[in-house]
C-alpha cells in the first residue's frame, strides 16, 4: 500500500511478503486466519529463514496456510502435527519447523502430541490458533470453548458441569520445565496485531538460536461459527475470551536465564 505525500511523493508504508502467496484469500469475512498468515511470513522474510523453513498443518482450516505461506509444508493427520514435526526436525535439525494448529485440533485430538512435544523440548515452533470452536467441521464445542457459550453440539451453551471448563494450553505448558519460551496473544485489534508479531519473531529467532520448544496460543475469531458479525466477533474476543485467556508471556527461558545470572 502505498500513501501519496505532498509534491506528488510517494512513500512506500508497507509491502506484502515475499514469503506470502499473492491470491485472494478464502476464509470466511472477519476470520483472522489471514492475519496470522501475513505474520508469519513477515517474520520469515525477516529472519532470512524463507529456503529452509518447513510448516507442519493438520485437519481444519488451518490446513490451508499451505496455500498462503511460500514455503514447503507437511500435512499431518488430526492432532499429530507435533509428532510429524519432531520427526522431520530430528532429521534435519538445520531446519526451521513450526506447526500450525487449530484449538480443536492441538487442544482435543492433539493434546498428548502437544504436551510430550513440549515436555521433550523439541526445536520446533507451534503456533496455536485459539477461536473457541470447531471451525471447517461445523462449529461442534472445542476444549476451549467459553463456559455458556453455543455452538452446534451444546447450543444452549457450553455446561461446566457436564463437559469441564476451557483447557488454557499457555498455563498448562508453561509449568513443564523444558520449553523456552511460551505467549498468548491475539490479533482483533491493529494494537494485538503488532504485539503478536513481535512474539512471533521471538519464537522463531529462538529456534533459529537452537533454543527449546517455543509456543505462541493466538486468540483468534470465528464470526461464521459463533453467529456473529466480524465488528460483533472483535469485541466478543475482548469481553470474553480475554478475561478468560489472559494475554501476556507464561515462559521465556531468556528472563529466566537473565534471572539466575543476577542471582
Amino acid at each position: 500500500m502505498k500513501g501519496v505525500a505532498m509534491n506528488n511523493n510517494e512513500k512506500t508504508l508497507f509491502t506484502r511478503p515475499e514469503a506470502l502467496v499473492d491470491v485472494v484469500t478464502h476464509y470466511c469475512p472477519g476470520c483472522t486466519h489471514g492475519v496470522i498468515h501475513r505474520q508469519v511470513a513477515e517474520v520469515i522474510d525477516e529472519l532470512g529463514i524463507r529456503g529452509r523453513t518447513v510448516g507442519v498443518a493438520p485437519v481444519g482450516c488451518s490446513v490451508f496456510m499451505y496455500n498462503y505461506v511460500k514455503t514447503d509444508f507437511m500435512e499431518a493427520a488430526h492432532g499429530r502435527a507435533p509428532a510429524l514435526a519432531t520427526g522431520f526436525k530430528r532429521f534435519r535439525p538445520d531446519m526451521i519447523v513450526f506447526t500450525y494448529q487449530g484449538d480443536g485440533d492441538l487442544a482435543s485430538i492433539g493434546t498428548a502430541e502437544i504436551v510430550h512435544a513440549a515436555n521433550r523440548g523439541e526445536k520446533i515452533t507451534t503456533i496455536f490458533v485459539n477461536n473457541a470452536i470447531y471451525g471447517m467441521t461445523g462449529g461442534q464445542m472445542a476444549p476451549t470453548t467459553m463456559p455458556g457459550q453455543p455452538t452446534t453440539t451444546c447450543p444452549f451453551g457450553r455446561d461446566v458441569n457436564l463437559t469441564g471448563y476451557p483447557i488454557r494450553v499457555a498455563e498448562l505448558l508453561a509449568t513443564l520445565k523444558t520449553p523456552a519460551y511460551i505467549e498468548r496473544v491475539a490479533v482483533h485489534t491493529p494494537f494485538h496485531i503488532i504485539r503478536a508479531k513481535r512474539a512471533l519473531k521471538k519464537a522463531f529467532t529462538y529456534q533459529v538460536e537452537n533454543r527449546c520448544f517455543t509456543l505462541i496460543e493466538v486468540l483468534s475469531t470465528c464470526p461464521t461459527n459463533w453467529g456473529k458479525t466480524p465488528q460483533e466477533s472483535t469485541q466478543w474476543l475482548e469481553e470474553n475470551m480475554v478475561p478468560y485467556y489472559p494475554l501476556g508471556c507464561y515462559k521465556d527461558c531468556e528472563k529466566v536465564e537473565a534471572s539466575d545470572a543476577a542471582v
